[in-house]
């Protein structure tokens, strides 16, 4: 199966556009919180197990404004120039960032996280597989 290099672009993008708004809420400190409490209201309300981010933790909330920045900047990156490299590059950083979920979901994480897994790893196969067919190879491995 082969896709076109512009079809596997409009993937990168779209998955960009996921990112933006799944990231924003992350990237300020006065977003944070109310991100924060989104996710404990979900928690709650599912009477789930496990620990949620506490809003009042000062390297919690620093290092999920540093994430949420960075995860902002490279999501208009990539919806400014939607490269196949681009996608490549982010179909690893998903591989990543699921690889960090699993291990907080393994240590006690709320399952909250799903939420952010399932379409973290959707996005890696979609977008990855787009990249991989795009450029003629059945996988991103060089």
């Amino acid at each position: 199966m082969k896709i076109t290099p512009q079809s596997a672009r409009r993937v990168v993008r779209a998955s960009a556009v996921y990112d933006l708004i799944a990231s924003a809420g992350f990237a300020l400190p006065w977003t944070v919180a109310g991100t924060f409490a989104l996710l404990d209201s979900l928690h709650r309300a599912f009477g789930l197990t496990g620990a949620v981010p506490d809003a009042d933790a000062t390297f919690t909330v620093l290092f999920a404004n540093l994430t949420g920045s960075l995860v902002v900047v490279w999501s208009v990156v990539r919806i400014w120039r939607p490269t196949l490299a681009f996608g490549a590059a982010d179909t690893v950083a998903r591989v990543l960032f699921s690889a960090a979920m699993l291990s907080a979901l393994g240590s006690g994480a709320s399952p909250v996280v799903l939420a952010f897994l399932v379409p973290e790893l959707t996005w890696a196969v979609v977008q990855g597989g787009a990249v991989a067919l795009a450029s003629g190879r059945r996988t991103l491995a060089a």
